[in-house]
């Protein structure tokens, strides 16, 4: 058995500090644990690694890798059984609760992602045996090490109205330009890169569909983030803008960053490959595996956390400024609460529905993609809703906590920001202020555009719920009932009525 301790928060920043090429505000990040737009979020991020090394915590969120025997999260598991599917949940429950659901790119995620995948080695090796020894040697390296893993599986929207091979010059999008008896080098971009900046190797495949001609872009590997040639283009930092922790508890903490990331001529070992030039087999090794299922499963996992939070929040808010028992609040809160319960109820019902997928433990595919075709709607709703319940509370607050420090301001502060139920006027602002940046800040709009679309555009999960719907068994409800009777039989009814 390793004596190797569970990784830890200092491990992991330690990690980060490996010279990545990281670009904000048109410079070049020396370290993105020290600069002012990522680290707090970075450390947000890393110390859920302190939580589930904490010896109260050992048991519930990590199992020992049957290989190295170092303890490790538990989203490495690969479950065998109902039972096991269950206690894996409870890891990721317990760690999306560190961030009320904030983190749609925690560690968690990638981990259900390429577990998922691995669940599915036999369609990897009856594609290419070497590809598939690649696949499985890196996943006990990323399981043993508890790697933190982003992945870019889209393209940058340029003309959608033009398959990739038809861009000609004007294609930015990641292909292969040349290989050797070393690897693969590639070229272009890819998206969105949510958590690449506090995240240690990032994983590259294609979800979207690729056409029978398109093999220059059906690849997939992964690399750690300080590879030669990899550049990450940051998006605006909402840590680096949040005015305090006070004045923007989420933004200033929870901001884990999207980037568009650049393979400048990046050479690829072969074994980090794992599918070469083969469209079909970016399907397949997605969705003819429990990977797709495993990743968005964990979304499922992390949104009802998420929903719970935001319906606490609307009742807190309903606290404060006196209207919990208006029946039109009551009603209100009602059906955040039923949307919530909801959400939460379908995901135990996944669990419920599972299946085996060889020996391991799959939830329903069908229940996950109903549950998230109801939660990307839901979603905006719901934050729509607590605006509603809101009114002016988000619009009369300070400016920020330093109104505070003025003793004519402080007082008028605490004579107008009252509460029903005997908040003092801080306490009144911190909930008022959080609620703001969880509904209507710039954050929370990146928040409500991510879960609106991070399983793709809607029609998307929907033609996943129609691909996945049980049809045969619905139209034999049909033929019970038509199955009883036909046009002669009905017309005896009629001359037996007339009779």
């Amino acid at each position: 058995m390793t004596t190797q301790p569970i990784k830890n928060t200092a491990e992991h920043l330690a990690s980060l500090r490996d010279g990545r090429t990281v670009y904000i505000n048109g410079e070049l990040v020396d370290d993105v644990t020290e600069h002012a737009a990522f680290r707090n979020s970075v450390r947000t991020a890393a110390n859920l690694y302190d939580y589930q090394a904490h010896p109260a915590n050992i048991e519930t969120m990590t199992f020992e890798s049957p290989t190295s025997g170092r303890r490790v999260n538990r989203a490495w598991q690969m479950p065998e059984s109902y039972e096991e599917l269950v206690i894996r949940r409870n890891a990721l429950i317990a760690w999306a609760e560190q961030h009320g659901g904030f983190m749609g790119r925690s560690p968690d995620h990638l981990a259900s992602a390429v577990t998922g995948q691995l669940m599915g080695l036999d369609l990897f090796e009856a594609y290419d045996k070497d590809r598939a020894k690649a696949f499985w040697d890196y996943y006990v390296h990323a399981r043993d090490s508890d790697l933190y893993l982003t992945y870019v599986i889209i393209n940058p929207q340029v003309d959608r109205s033009k398959a990739a091979a038809d861009l000609n010059n004007d294609d930015p999008m990641m292909k292969i330009v040349d290989e050797d008896s070393a690897g693969v080098t590639v070229r272009g971009a890819k998206m969105l890169g949510t958590s690449s900046i506090m995240a240690n190797e990032v994983f590259v495949a294609h979800l979207q569909p690729l056409r029978p001609d398109e093999e220059d872009y059906a690849i997939c590997f992964a690399i750690p983030m300080d590879t030669k040639g990899l550049k990450v283009l940051s998006r605006k930092s909402y840590e680096q803008h949040a005015v305090s922790q006070f004045d923007d508890p989420l933004a200033s903490h929870y901001d884990e960053n999207d980037a568009l990331m650049y393979f400048d001529d990046v050479k690829v070992p072969w074994e980090r490959i794992f599918v070469h030039r083969s469209p079909e087999m970016c399907r397949r090794q997605f969705h003819d595996t429990p990977g797709h299922i495993y990743q968005n499963y964990q979304a499922q996992i992390r949104i009802t956390v998420k929903l719970k939070f935001l319906a606490g929040l609307a009742h807190a808010i309903c606290e404060t400024i006196g209207t919990l028992k208006m029946p039109p609040v009551a009603d209100a809160l009602g059906k955040l609460a039923a949307q919530a319960a909801a959400v939460e109820n379908m995901m135990w019902g996944m669990e419920a529905k599972g299946q085996h997928w060889g020996k391991y433990f799959v939830p329903d595919r069908h229940a996950v993609y109903a549950a998230q075709t109801l939660t990307q709607e839901l979603y905006p709703q719901m934050i729509n809703t607590i605006r509603e319940l809101s009114g002016g509370a988000l619009i009369m607050l300070p400016s920020s906590a330093a109104d505070f420090g003025n003793p004519e301001l402080a007082e008028i502060i605490e004579k107008v920001q009252i509460s029903a139920d005997g908040r003092k006027d801080t306490d009144r602002i911190k909930l008022m202020k959080l609620a703001w940046d969880a509904v209507g800040s710039e954050f929370a709009g990146r928040h409500t555009q991510y879960e609106m679309f991070y399983a793709g555009a809607q029609f998307v999960t929907r033609a996943h719920s129609f691909r996945t719907y049980d049809w045969d068994k619905a139209a034999e409800l049909i033929s019970t009932v038509t199955g009883r009777y036909d046009i002669d039989s009905s017309i005896a009814d009629l001359a037996e009525k007339k009779d």
